[in-house]
């Protein structure tokens, strides 16, 4: 309920500062639970994301520096977030988000490069999927990078990407995660070639310097 509550509170905030949110190609969603990844480009696309995809619930995996303060700990908490530790992530970053989706009417979303500001893809996606048993489903966010862009009602698009399935026969060595990882990545760049051709993504926080 506190979830639904937020989002209709994000979705009002969206439009009334932003105005109306793109989706295409919302029909690739699965019926059931999966894992929704994309380039992490601002602090604010995993909203987007989320109000995309509803009225699907989403869990979200967050710093264990955020829940160090009571009231975001609260928030994040009743959110369906639940806290990573990045320098030691250890079995409950695995654990965890596999219980939810194979538990819960819930699904993920998860940035394979970790961080915002790093573009290197993991392989921690791949095995929550292979051992979930779901599918991943790419989408990528175009529109605004700072809040300060985000209330100038600049265009913001968020599009879906077509499942894809991993083998739960397949052994995750190296060679198949980067093949899992190169499918995600090719389908980064068609979305961004579907929403913008021209589309070309600088980091505003190297933008100045």
């Amino acid at each position: 309920m506190f979830y639904n509550f937020m989002r209709n509170i994000v979705a009002f905030l969206v439009k009334l500062f932003n105005g109306k949110l793109t989706i295409l190609n919302k029909e690739k969603l699965p019926k059931g639970n999966y894992i929704l990844v994309g380039p992490h480009r601002t602090w604010f696309d995993p909203l987007f994301f989320a109000l995309a995809a509803s009225p699907k619930q989403f869990a979200f995996m967050a710093k264990k520096e955020l829940f160090k303060n009571p009231i975001l700990k609260f928030i994040l908490t009743h959110a369906n977030a639940f806290a990573v530790d990045r320098e030691n992530p250890g079995p409950s970053a695995i654990k965890t988000p596999v219980k939810w989706l194979r538990n819960k009417d819930m699904s993920l979303i998860m940035f394979p490069s970790g961080t915002r500001h790093s573009q290197v893809m993991k392989g921690g996606v791949t095995l929550i999927a292979k051992i979930a048993n779901v599918p991943i489903v790419p989408a990528v966010y175009q529109g605004p990078l700072t809040f300060k862009t985000l209330i100038k009602r600049q265009k913001t698009t968020v599009a879906f990407g077509d499942p894809i399935y991993v083998d739960r026969k397949m052994k995750l060595n190296d060679e198949n995660q980067q093949k899992i990882i190169k499918q995600m990545e090719d389908a980064f760049k068609q979305l961004d070639n579907q929403i913008d051709p021209n589309f070309v993504y600088v980091d505003p926080s190297h933008k100045n310097k």
